[in-house]
């Protein structure tokens, strides 16, 4: 990416400041929100229980399962109707098989209960905010329920309304039915789903101090469970890279080489900067286009235009959230439509944009086959304009880098998996209250890093 005046100026100032210092921010326990027990382990069970799907078949577990670090190692998620498991998981037959892709990569939820978070999905359509006057921005606006404890409760209820993450196709429920209305129609009839399993009644009594009775619970004690559940349960701050910072103890050579380079010449902390390695602000990286895209009612083109479609402002175009490289090693694939199955991959797309869109092939997404949705998957591509627009919208371009110092960098980035990410507080049930099936994989998780 080329750079002149103020920009480049900027550019050269961010890298000094961040070779000026060789280390992030420690963290520690104390900086996460803090949560009941009792109401983390209802969250745990909901967050596994396919009765807050509109069609009972999916759950929050599906697409951000254990056995796949919170995620489900695909590039783009298959939703409601969809089969299986992780990158096991099939689009399903018949009158319930899909009807679209998840348009984006499944978010890690590693140390989403750390207390500066302030904003979450890819495009940020989800803030905290007094806007409406219920602490949050978010699609709902006026219609999010006020007594939301955390972001993390305001964002457990979203994908409940969302057509082919969790609610279903119009005429196949009565909670997608109620959502095509108006988007809070439908937490009522799930809540009241939820409260009439006397599990859940006797639960929600024993761990709210404010509910006398089943009948009392809302689809707020529920996203506030949930977020209770998230917020406890992804905690992970034991990496090698968190020994070094809290006792010194010295990282292996590669990853040593390479956390110099990150905080130095290589400048990836100007925007992986902090104690959860993200500024949570906005920047476009030119990923390789395919998939559904976001659309939106006026513009119906299969393409993603990331903040902006949140904001509506032309400069927030093709720009997507700094992920949190916390765990990184562990949640391929990597960028909003996952893209690349490798660290090296995506390391090497931030040095040089354009060569990268050039050599990708559409065999490089991990994308389960949907023979009736392939003529979608990759049209975008076909349009040169939209093509030069994603090109030009370019906020990155970093130091040339040998192919040690990218294999210095990746060692670096595995530094920063705790040790013990596969000893969660709970982990995914055995069953849940509904008595409906469970998720669980066919194979353990792939080894770090490893593509899928």
């Amino acid at each position: 990416m080329n750079r002149s005046g103020p920009a480049s100026l900027f550019h050269a100032i961010c890298l000094l400041l961040a070779a000026a210092t060789v280390r992030a921010e420690p963290i520690s326990a104390d900086d996460f929100l803090q949560t009941d027990p009792a109401q983390a382990r209802i969250g745990q069970l909901l967050f596994y229980d396919p009765i807050l799907s509109g069609n009972r078949n999916i759950s929050c577990g599906t697409c951000h399962h254990h056995a796949f670090a919170s995620g489900d190692g695909l590039s783009l998620g298959i939703g409601e109707g969809g089969q299986g498991l992780g990158p096991d998981r099939s689009p399903g037959t018949g009158d319930d098989r899909i009807r679209k892709r998840i348009p984006r990569n499944a978010p890690a939820l590693w140390n989403l209960g750390h207390e500066s978070i302030r904003v979450l999905f890819h495009d940020g359509r989800l803030e905290v905010s007094d806007q409406f006057d219920n602490g949050f921005d978010s699609p709902a606006e006026e219609w999010l329920p006020k007594g939301l404890d955390t972001i993390l409760a305001a964002q457990a209820l979203l994908p409940l309304t969302a057509q082919f993450e969790m609610a279903g196709n119009v005429g196949e429920n009565e909670v997608t039915g109620a959502v095509h209305d108006r988007i809070d129609l439908g937490w009522p009839i799930l809540a009241k789903r939820v409260r009439t399993i006397p599990e859940y009644g006797k639960m929600f009594v024993a761990a709210y101090e404010h509910i006398n009775a089943p009948s009392d619970v809302t689809i707020v004690e529920i996203g506030n469970a949930i977020g209770a559940f998230i917020a406890s349960e992804w905690i992970s701050i034991d990496s090698p890279y968190d020994a070094f910072l809290t006792a010194g103890t010295p990282l292996p050579k590669a990853a040593e080489r390479g956390r110099q380079l990150f905080f130095g010449t290589a400048g990836c902390s100007t925007c992986h900067s902090g104690p959860l390695f993200t500024d949570q602000e906005f920047h476009a990286l030119g990923l390789p286009a395919f998939g559904p895209g976001r659309t939106r009612l006026f513009d119906p083109i299969p393409r993603d235009p990331g903040r902006m479609g949140e904001t509506d402002l032309l400069e927030d175009a093709y720009r997507f959230r700094t992920p949190s490289l916390r765990n990184v090693a562990l949640t391929a694939p990597y960028g909003h439509n996952g893209a690349f199955a490798s660290l090296e991959q995506i390391i090497r797309h931030h040095l040089d944009p354009e060569k990268s869109r050039s050599d990708w092939s559409p065999a490089q997404a991990h994308l389960p086959a949907v023979p009736w949705l392939a003529p979608v998957d990759f049209a975008i591509r076909e349009d040169r304009r939209e093509m030069v627009r994603q090109q030009r919208a370019l906020d990155i371009g970093l130091n040339r880098l040998t192919t040690r110092e990218i294999a210095d960098l990746v060692a670096f980035l595995e530094a920063l998996t705790g040790t013990g990410v596969d000893d969660r507080p709970l982990g995914p049930p055995d069953r849940v209250p509904s008595g409906l099936p469970v998720d669980h994989p066919r194979a353990t998780r792939a080894a770090p890093n490893d593509p899928p």
